[in-house]
Protein backbone atom coordinates (compact mmCIF):
# COMPACT_ATOMS: atom_id res chain seq x y z
CA UNK A 1 0.00 0.00 0.00
CA UNK A 2 2.85 2.35 0.88
CA UNK A 3 4.61 1.52 -2.36
CA UNK A 4 1.47 2.27 -4.31
CA UNK A 5 1.14 5.67 -2.67
CA UNK A 6 4.75 6.43 -3.60
CA UNK A 7 3.92 5.72 -7.27
CA UNK A 8 0.90 8.00 -7.08
CA UNK A 9 2.96 10.83 -5.58
CA UNK A 10 5.63 10.48 -8.26
CA UNK A 11 2.98 10.60 -11.02
CA UNK A 12 1.44 13.73 -9.49
CA UNK A 13 4.80 15.52 -9.40
CA UNK A 14 5.53 14.65 -13.04
CA UNK A 15 2.09 15.79 -14.16
CA UNK A 16 2.44 19.12 -12.36
CA UNK A 17 5.84 19.76 -13.96
CA UNK A 18 4.49 19.14 -17.47
CA UNK A 19 1.36 21.22 -17.16
CA UNK A 20 2.94 24.23 -15.41
CA UNK A 21 6.22 24.99 -17.25
CA UNK A 22 8.32 27.87 -16.08
CA UNK A 23 7.08 31.02 -17.91
CA UNK A 24 9.61 32.68 -20.25
CA UNK A 25 11.01 36.07 -19.29
CA UNK A 26 8.61 38.91 -20.06
CA UNK A 27 9.39 40.67 -23.35
CA UNK A 28 10.31 44.30 -23.01
CA UNK A 29 7.64 46.15 -24.99
CA UNK A 30 8.98 49.59 -24.20
CA UNK A 31 10.78 50.63 -27.40
CA UNK A 32 10.97 54.29 -26.49
CA UNK A 33 14.57 54.24 -25.45
CA UNK A 34 15.79 51.76 -28.09
CA UNK A 35 14.30 53.20 -31.30
CA UNK A 36 14.08 56.62 -32.92
CA UNK A 37 10.69 58.35 -33.04
CA UNK A 38 8.85 58.04 -36.34
CA UNK A 39 8.71 61.45 -38.04
CA UNK A 40 5.23 62.78 -38.66
CA UNK A 41 4.87 64.04 -42.25
CA UNK A 42 3.85 67.67 -42.62
CA UNK A 43 0.40 68.26 -44.14
CA UNK A 44 0.57 69.20 -47.81
CA UNK A 45 -0.35 72.80 -48.56
CA UNK A 46 -1.78 74.11 -51.82
CA UNK A 47 -0.17 76.72 -54.04
CA UNK A 48 -2.70 77.92 -56.60
CA UNK A 49 -1.66 79.72 -59.78
CA UNK A 50 -4.59 81.62 -61.29
CA UNK A 51 -3.62 82.87 -64.71
CA UNK A 52 -4.01 82.82 -68.47
CA UNK A 53 -2.18 80.98 -71.27
CA UNK A 54 1.22 81.87 -69.80
CA UNK A 55 0.36 79.86 -66.69
CA UNK A 56 -1.48 77.16 -68.64
CA UNK A 57 1.59 76.59 -70.84
CA UNK A 58 -0.02 77.33 -74.19
CA UNK A 59 1.53 75.30 -77.02
CA UNK A 60 3.41 73.04 -74.60
CA UNK A 61 2.69 70.03 -72.48
CA UNK A 62 1.41 70.76 -68.99
CA UNK A 63 4.65 69.41 -67.55
CA UNK A 64 6.60 72.15 -69.38
CA UNK A 65 4.55 75.04 -67.99
CA UNK A 66 6.24 77.02 -65.24
CA UNK A 67 3.87 75.85 -62.43
CA UNK A 68 4.95 72.24 -63.09
CA UNK A 69 8.59 73.32 -63.02
CA UNK A 70 7.93 75.03 -59.70
CA UNK A 71 6.47 71.76 -58.39
CA UNK A 72 9.61 69.91 -59.46
CA UNK A 73 11.71 72.45 -57.58
CA UNK A 74 9.53 72.08 -54.48
CA UNK A 75 9.77 68.29 -54.63
CA UNK A 76 13.56 68.42 -54.93
CA UNK A 77 13.66 70.45 -51.72
CA UNK A 78 11.16 68.13 -49.99
CA UNK A 79 8.81 70.99 -49.17
CA UNK A 80 5.20 70.11 -48.22
CA UNK A 81 3.46 71.94 -51.05
CA UNK A 82 1.26 70.93 -53.97
CA UNK A 83 1.03 73.19 -57.02
CA UNK A 84 -2.37 73.58 -58.66
CA UNK A 85 -2.31 75.05 -62.15
CA UNK A 86 -5.50 77.06 -62.62
CA UNK A 87 -4.32 78.72 -65.81
CA UNK A 88 -6.77 79.12 -68.69
CA UNK A 89 -5.78 80.27 -72.16
CA UNK A 90 -7.51 83.50 -73.22
CA UNK A 91 -8.50 84.38 -69.66
CA UNK A 92 -9.06 88.06 -68.88
CA UNK A 93 -9.18 89.68 -65.46
CA UNK A 94 -12.99 89.66 -65.68
CA UNK A 95 -12.99 85.96 -66.49
CA UNK A 96 -10.65 85.26 -63.60
CA UNK A 97 -12.85 87.26 -61.27
CA UNK A 98 -15.83 85.11 -62.29
CA UNK A 99 -13.87 81.86 -62.05
CA UNK A 100 -11.99 82.42 -58.81
CA UNK A 101 -14.95 81.43 -56.61
CA UNK A 102 -14.80 77.94 -58.10
CA UNK A 103 -11.03 77.81 -57.72
CA UNK A 104 -11.30 78.75 -54.04
CA UNK A 105 -13.40 75.68 -53.26
CA UNK A 106 -10.12 73.92 -52.48
CA UNK A 107 -7.90 75.00 -49.58
CA UNK A 108 -5.46 77.79 -50.41
CA UNK A 109 -2.20 78.40 -48.57
CA UNK A 110 -0.37 80.38 -51.25
CA UNK A 111 -2.13 82.18 -54.10
CA UNK A 112 -0.29 83.49 -57.15
CA UNK A 113 -2.23 85.82 -59.45
CA UNK A 114 -1.10 86.09 -63.07
CA UNK A 115 -3.78 87.90 -65.06
CA UNK A 116 -4.33 91.10 -67.01
CA UNK A 117 -2.14 90.51 -70.04
CA UNK A 118 -5.08 89.73 -72.29
CA UNK A 119 -6.83 92.85 -71.03
CA UNK A 120 -3.93 94.96 -72.19
CA UNK A 121 -3.72 93.30 -75.58
CA UNK A 122 -7.44 93.95 -76.09
CA UNK A 123 -7.30 97.54 -74.91
CA UNK A 124 -9.74 96.98 -72.04
CA UNK A 125 -10.23 100.01 -69.79
CA UNK A 126 -7.42 100.16 -67.23
CA UNK A 127 -9.81 100.92 -64.38
CA UNK A 128 -11.75 97.76 -65.17
CA UNK A 129 -8.64 95.60 -65.17
CA UNK A 130 -7.42 97.00 -61.87
CA UNK A 131 -10.82 96.58 -60.22
CA UNK A 132 -11.11 92.96 -61.37
CA UNK A 133 -7.66 92.10 -60.05
CA UNK A 134 -8.45 93.77 -56.74
CA UNK A 135 -11.70 91.84 -56.42
CA UNK A 136 -9.86 88.57 -57.00
CA UNK A 137 -7.41 89.43 -54.22
CA UNK A 138 -10.29 90.45 -51.95
CA UNK A 139 -12.06 87.14 -52.46
CA UNK A 140 -8.94 85.16 -51.60
CA UNK A 141 -8.26 87.21 -48.47
CA UNK A 142 -11.87 86.98 -47.35
CA UNK A 143 -12.09 83.20 -47.65
CA UNK A 144 -8.51 82.38 -46.64
CA UNK A 145 -7.24 85.24 -44.46
CA UNK A 146 -4.06 83.34 -43.59
CA UNK A 147 -3.13 82.62 -47.20
CA UNK A 148 -0.01 84.26 -48.61
CA UNK A 149 -0.52 86.19 -51.84
CA UNK A 150 1.74 86.97 -54.76
CA UNK A 151 1.12 89.11 -57.83
CA UNK A 152 3.00 88.86 -61.11
CA UNK A 153 3.27 91.99 -63.25
CA UNK A 154 2.98 92.20 -67.01
CA UNK A 155 4.00 94.59 -69.77
CA UNK A 156 2.42 95.01 -73.17
CA UNK A 157 3.63 96.34 -76.53
CA UNK A 158 2.81 100.01 -77.24
CA UNK A 159 0.15 99.03 -79.78
CA UNK A 160 -2.48 100.89 -77.78
CA UNK A 161 -0.24 103.90 -77.34
CA UNK A 162 2.65 104.63 -75.03
CA UNK A 163 0.46 106.19 -72.36
CA UNK A 164 -1.84 103.18 -72.18
CA UNK A 165 1.04 100.68 -71.97
CA UNK A 166 2.80 102.66 -69.24
CA UNK A 167 -0.37 103.06 -67.19
CA UNK A 168 -1.15 99.39 -67.67
CA UNK A 169 2.22 98.39 -66.25
CA UNK A 170 1.74 100.64 -63.22
CA UNK A 171 -1.44 98.78 -62.21
CA UNK A 172 0.53 95.88 -60.77
CA UNK A 173 2.96 97.83 -58.60
CA UNK A 174 0.05 99.84 -57.23
CA UNK A 175 -1.96 96.72 -56.37
CA UNK A 176 1.01 94.99 -54.76
CA UNK A 177 1.70 98.01 -52.55
CA UNK A 178 -1.96 98.53 -51.68
CA UNK A 179 -2.42 94.91 -50.63
CA UNK A 180 1.06 94.50 -49.14
CA UNK A 181 1.74 91.28 -51.03
CA UNK A 182 4.73 89.64 -52.71
CA UNK A 183 5.38 91.07 -56.15
CA UNK A 184 7.20 90.02 -59.31
CA UNK A 185 7.35 93.17 -61.48
CA UNK A 186 7.57 91.37 -64.83
CA UNK A 187 6.72 87.69 -65.28
CA UNK A 188 8.52 87.45 -68.63
CA UNK A 189 11.75 89.11 -67.56
CA UNK A 190 14.53 87.76 -69.80
CA UNK A 191 12.00 86.06 -72.08
CA UNK A 192 9.72 88.74 -73.52
CA UNK A 193 10.92 89.98 -76.89
CA UNK A 194 13.51 87.19 -77.23
CA UNK A 195 12.69 85.27 -80.47
CA UNK A 196 14.62 82.16 -79.45
CA UNK A 197 12.65 81.85 -76.21
CA UNK A 198 9.19 82.39 -77.65
CA UNK A 199 6.94 80.42 -79.93
CA UNK A 200 6.24 81.74 -83.47
CA UNK A 201 3.45 83.99 -82.16
CA UNK A 202 6.05 85.99 -80.27
CA UNK A 203 3.89 85.95 -77.12
CA UNK A 204 4.08 82.51 -75.54
CA UNK A 205 7.37 81.14 -74.19
CA UNK A 206 8.96 77.98 -75.51
CA UNK A 207 9.90 75.19 -73.10
CA UNK A 208 13.25 76.92 -72.56
CA UNK A 209 11.49 80.22 -72.02
CA UNK A 210 9.22 78.63 -69.41
CA UNK A 211 12.29 77.53 -67.47
CA UNK A 212 13.37 81.16 -67.16
CA UNK A 213 9.84 82.19 -66.18
CA UNK A 214 9.87 79.50 -63.49
CA UNK A 215 13.10 80.94 -62.07
CA UNK A 216 11.60 84.43 -62.09
CA UNK A 217 8.60 83.19 -60.13
CA UNK A 218 10.65 81.01 -57.80
CA UNK A 219 12.92 83.87 -56.76
CA UNK A 220 9.89 85.60 -55.21
CA UNK A 221 7.74 82.61 -54.29
CA UNK A 222 10.37 80.82 -52.22
CA UNK A 223 10.17 83.56 -49.61
CA UNK A 224 6.54 82.63 -48.95
CA UNK A 225 7.10 78.93 -48.34
CA UNK A 226 7.64 77.24 -45.02
CA UNK A 227 9.89 74.22 -44.55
Amino acid sequence: MVKRCQYCLLFLLLYTACTNPTPPPAENTDHTASSDPVPVPSPVKNIIFLGNSLTAGYGLSLSEAFPALIQAKIDSLHLPYKVINAGLSGETSAGGNSRVDWVLKQPVHVFVLELGGNDGLRGIALEETEENLQQILNKVKEKYPDAKLMLTGMRIPPNMGKQYSEQFQSIYARLAKKNNIAFLPFLLEGVGGEPGLNQPDGIHPTAEGQKIVAENVWNVLKGLLEK
